[in-house]
């Protein structure tokens, strides 16, 4: 056998070395799922929002009444750290009040700017 020979057929027998993609790609495999469960997120339900002038926030007392942006019915909005990221209609559970999902927002929306 002649030496270019003997080197083609030693090339083939050496395992690949592997590209950087690979290597990134392996290393996201290896995230604990557990700590990223373990991540505290803020959760909100935002009911709906008005503006008033200072005047009129000073003359607030117990049993006054804000009007909001939305009306009875409307889709609520479920936020995780000031990001929509669901829709739903309050709901009653017992003596407390819940969020019944009926919408979740696409990721890709998620993160369009407002």
């Amino acid at each position: 056998m002649s030496e270019t020979e003997d080197n083609g057929q030693n090339a083939e027998q050496q395992p690949e070395q592997p590209t950087e993609k690979a290597a990134d790609q392996s290393g996201e495999s290896n995230i604990n799922q557990d700590v990223i469960r373990a991540i505290p997120i803020t959760l909100s339900v935002e009911v709906g929002t008005t503006t008033l002038k200072l005047r009129d926030l000073m003359r607030l007392s117990q049993g006054s009444v804000l009007e909001l942006d939305r009306g009875v019915g409307e889709p609520m909005e479920v936020k995780i750290n000031d990001t929509v990221i669901a829709k739903g209609e309050i709901v009653s559970v017992g003596d407390k009040l819940g969020i019944s999902v009926t919408d979740i927002v696409a990721p890709l929306e998620r993160v369009k700017p407002a």
